[in-house]
């Protein structure tokens, strides 16, 4: 059970010597009880980024018990180190905006998910392209806002709805928007708007399987693994930081439809990891990659 007392450190700075032995050692001096710590050291491979990372989840006494006089107090630590440091109270759930198109397979499961407890968010909207989800948010009590694009819109047209979108973010304080199959190339304003707190899933036949049908194409060639992958989103389509990936093997005795059904649970198992480890503060970014302490 969560206290107004349990907060997250996560942090992110050049490697060094010293650096977990300043940070245990100030939470230590400060009367705080460290629950679990986890770190991480890139070095030593030709693409490595030299950065250190570090998530640690901390009870504070009483008096410290506040993000604002915990940011003060780790101040002189950041500067030291040259830190991107962030500190999070575990008892504010994070605010999670869905976005959904047709398909909703999803869109049910990540609500499930936060109905059951599993997902320790809140879901202030959904917003969809299409109206045909409109009583399943209702059935859950979440407000749904249904913003049309015509087929071909123009790209001005595009960008207003897009506008719209991030009008409900900032009006409902969201801090992660989760493109829940959500088919819609979104403009590099818009990505740029939601940089690092924004989620996408797709399959992950990308770019062997490009366009529509992408699972009757898998089973045409006959592939024997049925896989997918959650990103953060950029204006490179597809390309952004991977944060989950995995797969389920299928063979000759499945037809599309099979491939097709395998290949959405596979999504919504991947989406939800993601979706959870983000919340739960255990994704740093490292360049183009992740890093997540599971």
């Amino acid at each position: 059970m969560k206290s107004t007392r349990d907060f997250v450190l996560t942090l992110s700075c050049p490697d060094a010597k010293g650096i977990v032995h300043a940070v245990s050692g100030l939470l230590y001096q400060a009367g705080c009880n460290i629950v679990d710590s986890q770190q991480f050291g890139d070095l030593g491979c030709e693409d490595s980024t030299g950065l250190f990372f570090m998530r640690v989840h901390f009870h504070a006494p009483e008096h410290l018990a506040d993000v604002a006089t915990l940011e003060k107090l780790f101040s002189h630590v950041r500067e030291q180190f040259q830190m991107q440091a962030m500190i999070h109270s575990l008892v504010r759930k994070p605010r999670v905006l869905v976005m959904v198109s047709k398909h909703g397979h999803c869109l049910n499961d990540l609500l499930f998910r936060w109905r059951s407890g599993w997902l320790d968010i809140e879901i202030p909207a959904i917003v969809s392209n299409h109206p045909d989800y409109a009583e399943l948010a209702a059935s859950y009590g979440i407000p749904f806002h249904h913003l049309p694009l015509p087929t071909g819109a123009s790209a001005e047209v595009k960008r207003e709805q897009e506008q719209q979108v991030e009008s409900l973010v900032i009006q409902h304080g969201i801090d992660l928007v989760v493109l829940a199959r959500y088919m819609q190339i979104l403009s590099t304003e818009f990505c740029q708007f939601l940089k690092g707190r924004a989620i996408n899933i797709h399959h992950s036949f990308l770019p062997s399987f490009k366009g529509a049908r992408p699972y009757y194409q898998a089973h045409d060639r006959g592939v024997k693994l049925i896989g997918a992958t959650a990103h953060y989103v950029t204006a490179d389509l597809d390309e952004g930081p991977i944060i989950e990936q995995d797969v389920e093997r299928v063979d000759h005795t499945l037809s599309p439809e099979d491939f097709t059904a395998v290949g959405r649970d596979v999504e919504c198992l991947v989406l939800a990891r993601a979706v959870k480890w983000h919340t739960e503060h255990r994704v740093l970014m490292n360049g183009h990659k992740t890093v997540v302490f599971r």
